[in-house]
């Protein structure tokens, strides 16, 4: 009897201290998180305001920006501890349940400990992050009121999930800097054509960025014509090219209008490019380029810095934060994510595995999107752990970052098979014809394929529009020693 009564006072002891701490601390919890949404949409309310201004100012971009990557970083903090998954201490609280009275007692003094111990740190987090929001926000109360100062850019009107489907996301504050260099009038004692640098490594947004400048309106008003030119390495025939081409166009613009003629000319170099090279190549922009015509030249080598005129603009990858952002949008599109946080959490989980990578993002949010199920998003994880696993036991290196040097790596498959799948992926102009065959149908294993092939990867919905494709191979898998890598 006594046992028993124990037992029942352990257990009622210990279903109390578990009770009453949760109340406390979720509250406590709950609240914060609270106030974080709310800041965070207060944040969001100038950032979209800003979006819908051609802002000039330097400053002013540079603050929205820091501010725009607050809220990137509280929304990831906010999911982070919302969506973290509860299955494992559920778990541990049934086997803690099964024990004796008076270590269910002590053990639910320890879970106490560690509980508190999380719910401190995670409310000394959120806290720190509603502070320095606060303090942003009450900083760019002067930011706000000269907005009104600046024009009203027309934009028609669209939903979060189609934003970020067919528009360029996260780079708005660097595109604005761009604008701001192409529209800045020049002295007319000036001879020289202003150059401006734009370095990144390889997808990280060049292109879609410039294009994107390009056709904004204001750009397209200033200048008579825009020269576009991929240039690979820089031999004496694409310096012919480039100088048929600028002649021609200055030839054809002049004849065209009695206006004052401006060109913008955008070189995208492949390669690199050394200062004879250049300095051929800037000549014959200057001759036949009118006086107020600018140069945009973007390259993935960072000593094309020495050429720029104007400050050069450095594009790095998003944030885990911003990046996380744009994943979650793209693969839950007008759906909540708060109506499936088991989903939402494998989602993170995933978007980190990505490595940031826009295209691995695309298609990893169509496939998913294909199939709203627990189970299905539960064997795509696991696939994916295997596939990024198995990489590294054969490379040493994760196949997102392969792909954006341009060298092949491994296909991810979601069936089993005595072969493999070697790809190489480059992008081909919206033009230009592309397969027929899509690299989902390959990683479903709903087509069959052997030998040599070409898959369509993903197409980008906004400009340059490019279309990115795989060059394939299938190999037999053969066995082989855990630490021997074979090259590809």
């Amino acid at each position: 009897m006594d046992i028993l009564l124990s037992s029942v006072l352990g257990d009622l002891t210990s279903r109390s201290i578990n009770f009453f701490t949760s109340k406390v601390s979720n509250r406590t919890l709950f609240d914060v998180k609270d106030r974080l949404h709310k800041v965070l949409l207060r944040a969001q309310v100038i950032i979209d305001e800003a979006m819908g201004r051609h802002i000039t100012n330097q400053a002013m971009i540079i603050q929205l920006g820091m501010l725009r990557d607050a809220v990137h970083r509280g929304y990831y903090m906010l999911d982070t501890y919302i969506y973290q998954p509860n299955n494992e201490e559920e778990a541990k609280d049934q086997v803690m349940r099964q024990y004796s009275s008076s270590l269910s007692i002590v053990n639910s003094v320890k879970r106490l400990c560690l509980s508190s111990r999380g719910d401190c740190l995670a409310l000394k987090e959120l806290q720190e992050m509603v502070d320095n929001l606060s303090s942003m926000i009450v900083d760019a109360n002067e930011l706000v009121l000269f907005l009104t100062s600046y024009p009203r850019l027309y934009r028609q009107p669209y939903s979060m999930h189609l934003q970020l489907a067919y528009c360029m996301f996260g780079r708005q504050m660097e595109a604005q800097q761009v604008i701001n260099f192409l529209l800045h009038q020049q002295p007319n004692s000036v001879e020289e054509l202003d150059v401006m640098p734009i370095v990144g490594a390889g997808h990280v947004g060049k292109s879609t960025l410039v294009a994107h400048v390009c056709k904004d309106e204001r750009v397209r008003a200033h200048f008579s014509g825009i020269l576009y030119f991929d240039i690979q390495g820089f031999a004496d025939d694409d310096l012919a090219a480039f100088k048929d081409e600028c002649e021609l166009k200055h030839r054809n613009l002049v004849s065209e209008s009695n206006l004052e003629v401006r060109l913008l000319i955008v070189i995208e170099l492949i390669g690199d490019i050394n200062e004879d090279s250049w300095s051929r190549l800037y000549s014959t922009s200057k001759e036949y380029a009118p006086k107020g015509s600018k140069i945009i030249v973007t390259s993935r080598f960072e000593n094309i810095v020495k050429y720029g005129t104007a400050q050069t603009l450095t594009m790095k990858h998003l944030s885990h934060e911003a990046f996380w952002y744009f994943f979650k949008t793209l693969t839950f599109g007008s759906m909540d994510p708060k109506m499936h946080p088991r989903l939402t959490h494998m989602a993170m989980e995933i978007a980190r595995m990505v490595r940031r990578s826009y295209i691995g993002a695309n298609i990893l949010a169509c496939l998913l999107r294909d199939n709203f199920n627990v189970h299905f998003w539960c064997k795509i994880l696991a696939v994916l752990r295997g596939y990024i696993r198995n990489h590294f036991s054969r490379f040493d290196e994760h196949p997102c970052d392969r792909l954006n040097q341009n060298r092949p790596a491994l296909i991810m498959r979601l069936t089993t098979s005595s072969q493999e799948i070697v790809g190489h992926r480059y992008q081909r102009f919206s033009e230009e014809e592309v397969p027929t065959m899509k690299l989902q149908d390959v990683i479903y294993g709903s087509v069959k394929v052997d030998g040599k092939f070409e898959v369509l990867a993903w197409r980008s919905p906004i400009p340059p529009y490019y279309s990115y494709v795989h060059t394939c191979e299938t190999r037999e898998i053969k066995a082989r020693s855990a630490k021997r890598k074979r090259p590809i």
